[in-house]
């Protein structure tokens, strides 16, 4: 009986003990089980918004830095739609295209065939970056073609991707047009477009979305099918943000071959704001790009605070890939993260809940995270 007396004692101290136990979050975790509203009404319903997040803690302790994911949900196999965070890596490739290839360098002028406007690739990167312009992202695929953009991705390890449009519209045409490119003020020649394959359908999870969309005007109730479009998941978009900024973490072929002049012009497009490159700030305001930390507000962005990124906004689905780097108080952390937004589950009528929802979820995941990064000990 004395055995069985110490034996329960022993049992209902073990339970005790670990009813008071402290339950240690993840930072990740400990940033979205946040009370705050733009945080709660979103991981209420979690399954809902298709929401994907991968945050990386940067250690600098050693020769090299090294990092520390935490993930949510990120599973390659889900698909999402990435929008416009594909004109990063076709910005870093057309760079390092140019590179390679004596007679051209990031001024030199150009225009593609059958188009009035002229640019120049030092151009087209900056208005990437600071407005997610179409047409300058759409001017560098005509330059290197689909099968060059996924071969190179590939041949660097950033994988699974698969680029197969152009965008601002969607066409099947494998073909890119030929370049006009001037070789001086008053000399041009031609540069052959180029024969592209034509892209299979993708075959994943979550590739046909919703209960209907508009075509044309016209309402069609059937999912909206996304099986030949472009497919960029959060760890592809991580990993190359790692490889852009942190070449030295990598082996050399795994790095991209950009020289130091393009690598420096490079990462000052991405964090520089859309006024301090010439764009109106009344439509263009600092968080116009720049969904973390920033997307909700038009305040100014603290000149310490960089944010060298991407976002894309399409088709009701937010994604911003971002480093984010406090200089004042030794901050500096990566960030990215997806979520849909279209509650009724319609596309191509404009109904999405991007300001209302998306936008604000992803600017207070930022602050939070920043918050957990100003309080860790490094």
């Amino acid at each position: 009986m004395n055995r069985l007396l110490a034996l329960l004692l022993v049992f209902v101290s073990v339970i005790y003990g670990c009813s008071e136990r402290k339950v240690v979050l993840n930072p990740l975790e400990a940033a979205l089980t946040s009370d705050h509203p733009k945080i709660k009404r979103v991981m209420d319903s979690v399954e809902q918004y298709e929401v994907q997040i991968r945050y990386t803690q940067i250690d600098r302790s050693t020769e090299k830095p090294t990092f520390k994911d935490y993930d949510l949900q990120v599973n390659e196999n889900k698909y999402f739609y990435p929008a416009s965070t594909v004109k990063f890596p076709i910005a870093v490739l057309a760079l390092e295209k140019l590179n390679a290839t004596d007679s051209m360098g990031m001024y030199t002028k150009y225009f593609v065939e059958g188009d009035t406007i002229e640019s120049n690739f030092a151009k087209d990167v900056t208005q990437i970056f600071a407005v997610s312009d179409n047409l300058a992202n759409n001017r560098l695929v005509e330059f290197m073609g689909m099968d060059h953009i996924n071969q190179q991705l590939t041949k660097k390890g950033i994988e699974p991707v698969r680029f197969s449009h152009r965008l601002g519209y969607h066409t099947g045409d494998p073909r890119t047009k030929p370049l006009i490119v001037f070789e001086n003020d008053s000399t041009t020649y031609l540069m052959e477009g180029s024969i592209n394959t034509t892209p299979d359908p993708l075959d994943l999870s979550g590739i046909k979305k919703g209960k209907g969309y508009f075509e044309e005007g016209r309402l069609i109730n059937e999912s909206f099918d996304f099986s030949l479009k472009n497919y960029y998941p959060i760890k592809a978009q991580h990993e190359f943000l790692k490889r852009v900024v942190f070449p030295e973490a990598y082996p050399k072929s795994e790095q991209f071959e950009l020289s130091s002049r393009q690598h420096e012009y490079l990462l000052e497009s991405m964090h520089t704001v859309p006024r301090k490159v010439g764009y109106d700030e009344a439509t263009y305001y600092d968080g116009y790009c720049k969904f973390f930390m920033y997307g909700d507000t038009k305040e100014r962005i603290p000149d310490h605070i960089k944010i060298y990124n991407k976002v894309g906004f399409a088709y009701g689905t937010l994604t911003d890939c971002a480093y984010i780097k406090d200089e004042k108080n030794n901050v500096e952390f990566l960030l990215t993260a997806t979520i849909l937004v279209n509650n009724n589950e319609v596309f191509n009528d404009n109904q999405y809940e991007y300001d209302e929802i998306g936008i604000p979820f992803l600017a207070e995941l930022g602050r939070q995270i920043y918050q957990i990064e100003l309080e860790r000990t490094k």
